[in-house]
């Protein structure tokens, strides 16, 4: 399948407007964090480099085909001394189905504080996915070979009080990436799709149904490599009338919290007549 840099490759075709190829894919529909990241390029790459992704807010609003290259048009909707704010909308056959904003700082001098990671085994002490997998569920390991997915065994999750369902994964890039700062962030948003919605399966194992992410939103807090482990925490609060809202924390193996994800997604249930 596609490396990282092959999905989030783009053709500038305007000054604020690019193209994403399509890719090679068992999934019916394009996966949505190609979307993201891709769109979240676009919106980089008009941009000064001077400027840092701070946070992104993006809604699902149609299901893509991966069979077509989808188009990314820019707005720049603002460019200030210390933040720019881009808007892009994809396309594909004249219709959206994806809308982001971004919003791009320079820095700044301020308090520090972050909480505390959880306690949960390393990386290392965890089989590889591709190894552990169900033969029904290694699909999804072939769809995505390059990355390194460890998720923590349920009896060991860090539980926390007054959360209802809970998962926790490690995750990287197996191979080296770029140094650039902006590609890991393009990179983590691809990833961060990923796994998230599953969190609020884990108190409904052996409901089927039907799931698709609606809306996503992150936040990047400090420097991380995506080719090093990162441990998405997740959580999801609530589920009712075939929603889901779900968060994450991503920390590095050092302990340091780098993004925080929310997301709302489709959890329908399928009923058999």
């Amino acid at each position: 399948m596609a490396t990282i840099e092959e999905a989030l490759e783009l053709e500038r075709l305007e000054r604020d407007i690019f193209r994403g190829a399509s890719l090679k894919t068992q999934l019916p529909r394009t996966f949505g964090g190609q979307v993201a990241g891709q769109a979240l390029v676009s919106a980089v790459r008009t941009v000064e480099p001077k400027y840092q992704v701070h946070s992104l807010h993006g809604y699902f609003l149609r299901p893509g085909r991966p069979t077509e290259p989808t188009v990314y048009e820019v707005e720049r909707i603002r460019d200030g001394r210390s933040f720019c704010t881009r808007r892009v909308t994809g396309i594909q056959d004249g219709q959206a189905i994806f809308t982001m904003s971004a919003s791009f700082h320079v820095g700044d001098e301020g308090p520090q504080h972050q909480d505390i990671m959880p306690q949960v085994p390393p990386p290392d002490d965890l089989p590889d996915a591709e190894k552990s997998m169900s033969p029904e569920r290694l699909w999804a390991m072939r769809e995505w070979e390059h990355w390194d997915i460890r998720p923590i065994p349920i009896d060991q999750v860090t539980q926390r009080d007054g959360l209802i369902s809970q998962q926790q994964v490690w995750f990287r890039y197996r191979h080296p990436l770029p140094d650039d700062p902006l590609f890991h962030v393009c990179t983590l948003a691809y990833m961060s799709d990923m796994t998230l919605l599953g969190s609020s399966k884990v108190t409904h194992p052996d409901e089927p149904t039907q799931n698709a992410s609606l809306d996503h939103a992150m936040w990047f807090l400090r420097p991380f490599r995506a080719d090093d482990w990162l441990l998405y925490d997740q959580n999801s609060p609530s589920a009712g009338f075939g929603r889901a809202l779900t968060g994450g924390r991503i920390f590095t193996r050092q302990g340091e919290l780098v993004a925080a994800v929310v997301q709302e997604g489709l959890i329908r249930t399928l009923r058999v007549d």
